[in-house]
């Protein structure tokens, strides 16, 4: 599939240039807050404020990775008449602010790296530094597209005429693409998802970007999976996922594992969208789950919606047992969760 075809089965929030792209030697970011309401962008001209805005939930799912790629790019510019020593001080330091955005993502983390050593090898011999890793980001965004592509073939052979499909929170691109493709094909499908408090993730990104693709869409309360499961109006289960260990767990936004012992005990396979399991994680043990300020649980959308004095708690994500996945779809196929270690060990 081409670059040109690929970007056009997207929805709005998801096209390359809408989620993040460097611009006149700033970061310019997809303010995902204020969608659908708005579709504005947040200019970023330090490595600070690309941090702060991946932190203030500006952008989401895959779009940290890209906003803070090209938080380095901009960086090298800035850095650009330092020593070769001093650049790599600077840009390692950016690497580090940028990787503890997102602590259980480690994709961002992964990707930093990579970005290190295209530095290092870019000082060694002589190169300008901002346009050589500009080159090799953008290269490798338009190939992780395509893999992207290869995934949602994937996940859209699973889905069937007819069938309903419930997520959770934003599953980004592959789950997107999956449903153009099962649309294109000419299956009726139904979608639900849930709202995804306390930012409405799934009501503010989800719904309009399924609705866009011209396929029918309802929202769902948090609480109200397990019902709509019950009345038989889901056949498939899918999200994307923030993390896959090595042995199967499934780091995803929290719900996600709540939806999938529903899911379960209704006998609605559930299948997830990741780039790859970490090899850096083994086990559910090695997860580190990010908590969020509980105070943003007693507010929704900027309204307070409790005393403030009463006590929340706030983990963003949760894990999913290996036993309540059906599959695990990459660019490579479906693969068991207790199997990945054959693909990837």
């Amino acid at each position: 599939m081409e670059q040109a075809e690929i970007n056009d089965m997207l929805p709005f929030l998801l096209r390359r240039e809408n989620v993040a792209r460097y611009e006149d030697g700033k970061v310019v970011i997809g303010d995902r807050r204020k969608y659908p309401f708005e579709k504005s962008f947040v200019y970023c001209s330090d490595v600070e404020a690309v941090a702060q805005a991946i932190e203030e939930m500006v952008t989401q799912g895959g779009g940290p990775a890209n906003a803070a790629l090209y938080a380095m790019v901009m960086k090298a510019h800035q850095s650009a008449s330092e020593s070769s020593q001093r650049q790599m001080e600077v840009l390692e330091a950016a690497r580090h602010r940028l990787v503890h955005t997102r602590p259980t993502n480690t994709a961002l983390a992964r990707r930093l790296e990579r970005a290190m050593q295209v530095i290092r090898k870019a000082l060694d011999e002589g190169k300008n530094v901002e346009s050589t890793l500009l080159t090799w980001f953008e290269g490798m965004r338009d190939e992780n597209y395509k893999k992207y592509a290869s995934a949602a073939e994937f996940g859209a052979s699973l889905i069937e005429d007819g069938d309903g499909i419930l997520t959770m929170c934003f599953a980004e691109t592959s789950f997107l693409m999956a449903l153009a493709i099962a649309r294109n094909a000419g299956k009726k499908i139904q979608v639900y998802t849930p709202e995804t408090r306390p930012y409405l993730q799934g009501a503010r990104l989800t719904a309009p970007s399924v609705h866009e693709l011209g396929i029918p869409v309802q929202i769902i309360g948090d609480n109200m999976p397990a019902y709509v499961l019950s009345q038989g109006k889901v056949q498939k289960y899918f999200t994307a996922a923030d993390l896959v260990t090595m042995d199967g767990h499934v780091v995803n936004k929290i719900g996600t594992f709540q939806n999938a012992i529903a899911a379960h005990y209704h006998g609605v396979p559930y299948f997830v969208f990741t780039w790859d399991p970490d090899k850096t994680k083994p086990n559910r043990a090695s997860i580190e789950i990010e908590e969020r300020d509980p105070t943003e649980m007693k507010f929704c959308r900027g309204v307070p919606t409790t005393d403030p004095a009463i006590d929340a708690y706030y983990p963003a994500f949760d894990i999913t047992p290996p036993h309540l996945v059906a599959g695990v779809i990459t660019q490579y196929g479906i693969h068991s969760p207790y199997d990945l270690h054959r693909y990837y060990g």
